[in-house]
């Protein structure tokens, strides 16, 4: 018992703080009742600060260095107390050190799905994660209103207030950001640059800095993945081109069936039905973007297009070489009704002069 006497009536002349972990940001001193001798030596190692906190209020702060705890030297102490005069007698403060280093690598996530509603693809459901690095950049805030009383206040106690203001801030950027959600995933550095300045408002409210900010990954449903894909290969070929392709095919197909003619005219409907569809949805795209660019030149002037009734039903419009392969397969006949741009009723093939010529130029099927 009278080592512990002798110890609490010893006063403390060395002060510091090594930190050895990796998640602390405020380190009470341990002083054990013991108080602190005037002119005592105050060691504050790089990335930290120091302060000094009498009955609960915050006085002086301290800079990397090695200080000397005198009258001059704690002018905001020194005023509460009243010592106008300097005095050799110890006084009792506690002494909190703030680890002002960078706490990298902290995780953050989203919880639960975030839904979108997108004009294209409808409403689903995306989720994120990443991580950031913040320090504490304004020490005196951030003991007056986050840390308390505590002595020893590790990054656990903070980051699940982080995570909130990170994941609501998220969700508020992926709802207003300007970018398709087809280049989400090409523009992750993209986001995490504007998700770090919206989230730097929020920390600084606790007096720490988002020193970084990384969006890792965007995950969204399969279903929508598939059609970002198709709609990334549909911008990279020739519509028209394709339109005519998916065409020939359907028919050639038709023409393969064994029912007939009449199966080969429903086969020819449905794929006709579909081409144009699609061609006249690009065609009106393509006008549009020809509308808004002035500066291009206008298309080539394109041939003649006919129209064909098929099994009582307008398909087309068609140009002669597809006309010729549809001769050859025996599914236009000279009776075939035929219509294109300035006449003013259907006519049999044979009685339009550049349609009755293909007949002449496509040989007769070969015999059974």
């Amino acid at each position: 018992m009278a080592i512990w006497d002798k110890l609490r009536n010893e006063f403390i002349d060395i002060i510091d703080w090594t930190d050895d972990s990796s998640d602390t940001i405020v380190y009470k001193f341990e002083r054990y009742q013991n108080e602190i001798k005037y002119g005592a030596q105050l060691t504050v190692r790089e990335g930290q600060v120091a302060a000094l906190v009498n009955e609960g209020q915050l006085t002086d702060i301290f800079e990397p260095g090695l200080h000397k705890l005198i009258t001059s030297n704690m002018p905001i102490l020194t005023t509460l107390k009243g010592w106008k005069y300097g005095f050799d007698s110890p006084f009792k403060v506690d002494v909190y050190f703030i680890n002002t280093k960078l706490f990298t690598d902290q995780k953050w996530g989203t919880p639960t799905p975030i839904t979108l509603n997108d004009p294209r693809f409808g409403m689903f459901e995306i989720g994120a994660y990443g991580n950031y690095v913040f320090k504490v950049a304004d020490p005196e805030k951030f003991l007056k209103d986050i840390f308390g009383t505590n002595s020893h206040f590790t990054t656990e106690n903070i980051v699940g207030q982080l995570k909130g203001d990170v994941q609501r801030g998220f969700s508020d950027l992926i709802g207003e950001s300007e970018i398709p959600v087809e280049k989400f995933a090409g523009n992750l550095d993209e986001l995490s640059g504007i998700a770090h300045e919206k989230l730097k408002e929020d920390f600084d409210f606790y007096g720490i800095e988002l020193v970084k900010f990384n969006i890792q990954s965007i995950s969204m449903p399969d279903e929508i993945k598939k059609e970002i894909f198709e709609l990334s290969r549909l911008g990279k070929i020739d519509m028209q081109s394709y339109t005519q392709y998916k065409t020939a095919k359907s028919i050639e197909k038709a023409a393969e069936n064994p029912g007939g003619t009449a199966a080969a005219g429903v086969g020819m409907g449905m794929g006709f039905g579909m081409a144009n569809q699609m061609a006249q949805g690009m065609n009106n795209a393509n006008q549009n973007n020809s509308n808004n660019t002035q500066s291009t030149p206008p298309p080539l002037p394109q041939e003649t297009q006919y129209y064909l009734a098929i099994e009582g039903k307008q398909e087309g419009p068609f140009n002669k070489s597809q006309l010729q392969g549809f001769i050859s397969k025996g599914l236009l006949l000279p009776t075939t009704l035929t219509w294109t741009t300035g006449m003013e009723n259907w006519e049999e093939a044979s009685s339009i002069d550049e349609v009755n010529a293909l007949f002449g130029s496509v040989p007769p099927p070969l015999p059974s």
